[in-house]
């Protein structure tokens, strides 16, 4: 598709999904605001794919050869402020999404992710909101220690966000999955991070069949062959995961506060399911290579 369908068909699913759950005028008290909802979230999720990934850089790409479609854009104070009371609205449309698109599956691919906050060397000095809340982790790809945070992910084999969850980035994985995949049933792939006997037995009661890869001092009785396609199947979250750091730029949020940080993290990850979904349309062998949604 076009660019220009690419923004036209975003507002009209956003907007009518606004409607449809009656969320298109939440707003009890206080003037209400020049743009739409549906407006702002457009701008977020298109901007967000065209790589304008902070909000000055959204807002000024739509003030000027976007004008015509969004006359009433304002100020860009007045467009940060709106586009993070829309929190509420854009997890809203990701939990319809992912829903939708886990219809009838039984497989899961789950990983983790750092989200630096600062150098490690400075993060005694900070002093915002989320200094507070970061912890120092360790990030085993590069095999260093950093502080921030954790992003906690959970997809399908084919690539959509089904659930994800942030936390300081001393926290256990194995912590978080009770949490992030209740209600799933099938069978869930993951790392050797996620070794734990209490922890698979939790996942079984609950309908998951917990599979990984075994440290090297573990006899592993499963079918060599069977073993491969489980890991090679895991990859595609590692492309996912890829996806956010590169062109999403989830490690390189500037944010102050966890309200912030929240509504940046909720709008990345709609933009990417959003444009799986459309990709899915358009490509439809192919919908994890978002690169081939706009012509």
């Amino acid at each position: 598709m076009t660019l220009e369908d690419f923004i036209i068909t975003s507002y009209c699913v956003v907007d009518h999904f606004l409607k449809e759950n009656q969320l298109s005028n939440i707003r009890k008290r206080g003037e209400k605001p020049a743009l739409s909802d549906a407006e702002v979230i457009t701008m977020e999720l298109v901007g967000e794919y065209l790589g304008q990934n902070s909000d000055k850089a959204i807002w000024f790409y739509f003030k000027t050869p976007w004008l015509h479609f969004f006359p009433k854009i304002g100020c860009r104070t007045s467009f940060s402020r709106q586009y993070a009371n829309t929190y509420r609205l854009k997890q809203a449309l990701q939990h319809h999404l992912s829903r939708q698109l886990s219809v009838g599956q039984d497989l899961y691919l789950f990983d983790g992710f750092p989200i630096p906050l600062c150098h490690i060397k400075r993060y005694k000095r900070s002093k915002t909101e989320l200094s507070s809340i970061g912890a120092v982790g360790y990030c085993a790809a590069k095999e260093e220690y950093y502080f921030g945070l954790k992003g906690h992910i959970l997809i399908t084999p084919q690539g959509s966000t089904v659930a994800y969850e942030i936390t300081a980035s001393n926290v256990d994985e194995r912590e978080v999955v009770p949490e992030i995949s209740a209600g799933l049933r099938g069978i869930l792939l993951a790392d050797k991070g996620l070794i734990r006997p209490e922890l698979s037995a939790f996942l079984s009661r609950q309908g998951l069949n917990l599979q990984t890869p075994l440290r090297a001092n573990m006899a592993d009785a499963r079918p060599k062959k069977m073993v491969s396609i489980m890991m090679n199947m895991r990859r595609k979250i590692e492309t996912v995961i890829g996806q956010f750091v590169e062109w999403f730029k989830i490690q390189s949020m500037r944010v102050k506060d966890l309200w912030h940080l929240k509504t940046k993290v909720a709008r990345k990850i709609l933009a990417h399911t959003f444009c799986f979904i459309l990709n899915k349309i358009e490509n439809h062998d192919k919908p994890i290579e978002l690169e081939l949604l706009i012509t």
